[in-house]
């Protein structure tokens, strides 16, 4: 007997669903995070860009990046519930994926080369259009993409181990790359201003950027179509209703679970546009630092990856998922927090100090030991919370679950750049800061978005987090109530 799995015929032995994945499927997986690493990258400059080059008003700047985030979260769970319902000879998340490759790789060029002439509002405009158009296409790639990631299998720790592969190739590219953007694309000239102020070194980010998003989409995509036998039977002929959608949102949204991992990771995500956006500024003007020392805030998050894998292994032998994320998080945020705190209240090295560079990334490379930890474990928490919701409501909708993880990764920059854009407003930061300087009182509101506004967010997402109720124990009994429910409706089309 043929089973139909995800609009494809499968073969006639029955999937096992608690399977080992290969390694090889996890690399491929993973190489869709090229294009994630590459627009972390390029995000690095694209307040400063805006801002700073082109004399757009913060203001302007955090509006839309707050346009977008508005568009996003409309865009991802609508696209999520599509993908869970699509019937195609490529199945439920391919065909999406597929289609965003284009669409990102243009937004991406464009993003960094507007047209010439373009006065303020013309910039914002430019500035809103391209980046709705990025994120759409991300969105279009990243749900079905980590809908598939849960969908490949049922084991509780093989799920954990999926997701550590994508998640420590995103943060090892993204290091890499962040490294080649501040010192290959955008070096400081001797006695010059940072680099990243150079608007004619632009054209090489967007020359280099936009292919290399192409290629990754499609290489993951084309490398995993292979794995479309093994993915979960969904109802035939399933159609949107809208209706249907909206009571589908509310029954997930209602879920503790699901809740506290969607909370905490849009709060974890936020963290880090900070650091992304607002911790550059710091870094430029607080610290007086050149492209090429901010090269070392890449590196010293670098050791964390080769430790990430072990530790959670480690840690997910011994304690809950949701313990592991409390405690890593809380750790991590206080440390990494520190250098801006104790430079606020004074108790920190001079600029000129030889040692300001560990001073300020030594932290930096502690803190971000613990960091993939907590991120991967929430990916893993999102895959048990589907199995959670197909036990409830009788559906697999991995693709709406997972949405809030895209949501919260575009949130990075997105909400990243709002608080971006209206911090620098409310501290009086200049667009010409270069040529006028930046006050004191200016310096020290950076040093409080990277200090103490940043740990009281993480702060928060540990709050959320406790919510969350599926132990491993509670986990086995859903998989073993699913397996029984499978086989009966197996039998019973048999």
């Amino acid at each position: 007997m043929t089973t139909e799995v995800d609009g494809t015929l499968g073969a006639d032995e029955p999937v096992n669903r608690r399977r080992k994945v290969p390694v090889r499927t996890k690399l491929i997986f993973a190489s869709g995070a090229l294009q994630e690493a590459t627009i972390t990258a390029g995000g690095i400059a694209t307040v400063l860009f805006y801002n700073q080059v082109l004399g757009v008003a913060p203001s302007l700047v955090g509006t839309a990046f707050l346009i977008v985030s508005i568009i996003d979260a409309v865009s991802d769970p609508l696209i999520g519930t599509l993908s869970d319902r699509l019937q195609s000879r490529w199945g439920r998340r391919h065909p999406f994926m597929f289609a965003s490759a284009l669409p990102i790789g243009i937004a991406f060029y464009f993003l960094y080369q507007p047209i010439d002439g373009l006065g303020e509002v013309g910039l914002f405009v430019w500035l809103t259009a391209f980046l709705a158009l990025l994120r759409l296409g991300q969105t279009f790639y990243l749900i079905p993409h980590d809908a598939l990631g849960a969908e490949l299998t049922d084991d509780y720790e093989e799920r954990t181990s999926i997701f550590g592969y994508n998640n420590v190739a995103e943060m090892i590219l993204s290091m890499v790359l962040a490294a080649v953007v501040l010192v290959v694309i955008f070096p400081t000239e001797e006695g010059g201003p940072n680099g990243l102020l150079n608007e004619a070194r632009y054209i090489i980010l967007a020359m280099a950027g936009a292919p290399t998003i192409v290629f990754s989409v499609l290489l993951c995509t084309f490398g995993t179509l292979d794995q479309l036998k093994y993915m979960q039977k969904v109802e035939i002929g399933e159609k949107f209703v809208v209706r249907g959608y909206f009571k589908e949102i509310g029954t997930l949204l209602r879920n503790p679970s699901y809740l506290a991992a969607c909370l905490s990771l849009l709060t974890i995500f936020i963290g880090l546009g900070i650091i992304g956006v607002v911790a550059n500024y710091a870094y430029i003007y607080a610290f007086d630092f050149s492209s090429e020392d901010m090269f070392w805030a890449s590196m010293a998050k670098l050791p964390g990856v080769f430790v990430a894998l072990p530790l959670l292994y480690f840690l997910s032998k011994h304690f809950q998922k949701k313990h592991i994320v409390i405690f890593t998080t809380l750790i991590m945020a206080t440390i990494v927090s520190l250098p801006h705190t104790l430079r606020l209240i004074g108790f920190f090295p001079p600029n000129d100090s030889p040692f300001i560079l560990f001073a300020v990334f030594g932290p930096l490379l502690l803190g971000y030991m613990l960091f993939p930890v907590s991120y991967i474990v929430i990916d893993s928490q999102l895959a048990d919370i589907a199995d959670e919701h197909e036990l409830k409501s009788g559906k697999r909708r991995e693709g709406v679950i997972f949405a809030v993880r895209s949501f919260g990764k575009k949130a990075t920059q997105g909400i990243g750049g709002l608080i971006a854009g209206f911090g620098l407003e409310i501290i009086d930061f200049p667009d010409n800061a270069a040529e006028v300087g930046v006050a004191a009182h200016t310096i020290d509101g950076l040093l409080i978005l990277n200090g103490p506004v940043y740990l009281a967010i993480y702060i928060v997402g540990i709050l959320f987090m406790l919510m969350y109720k599926i132990s491993r124990e509670r986990h086995a009994e859903i998989l073993k109530e699913l397996e029984v429910r499978r086989e009966a409706a197996s039998n019973a089309g048999g």
